[in-house]
């Protein structure tokens, strides 16, 4: 009987340190997944903002944070799309607004800056 006692009180250990484990991953990851303040040093922002065009291949993720874990499930922009660009941190991060064309949803979020670029200038070439 003591044996049964012991499985029983190590199995609600585990399970109570589990539960505690996750609540405090849980809360870790919701306070990294906040965004920055811009319009500091750190985040300098954009007035006006800048448009700018996704570059590379692939479809770039939009983010709730600058933080590869956060990501907003099923935001992407495909290559080519035009982004605002508003902010900017200095380990690769801009805060964008991208107007999807054919759904005519808006909508806001952080890109790796690497995958922006801007577009080309109009006008006559001398």
């Amino acid at each position: 009987m003591t044996l049964g006692k012991n499985l029983l009180a190590r199995t609600i250990y585990g399970v109570a340190l589990f539960a505690v484990l996750g609540a405090c991953s849980l809360a870790e990851a919701n306070d990294r997944c906040q965004p920055p303040k811009t319009g500091t040093n750190d985040v300098p922002i954009f007035s006006p903002p800048v448009s700018q065009i996704i570059k590379g291949k692939g479809k770039v993720q939009f983010y709730s944070a600058p933080n590869a874990h956060c990501p907003m499930k099923g935001v992407f922009a495909a290559p080519k799309d035009e982004v605002l660009t508003s902010a900017q941190t200095s380990d690769g991060w801009s805060s964008v607004t991208y107007n999807d064309p054919k759904t005519g949803t808006n909508v806001s979020g952080w890109v790796q800056t690497g995958r922006l670029k801007e577009p080309a200038k109009g006008g006559p070439k001398l």
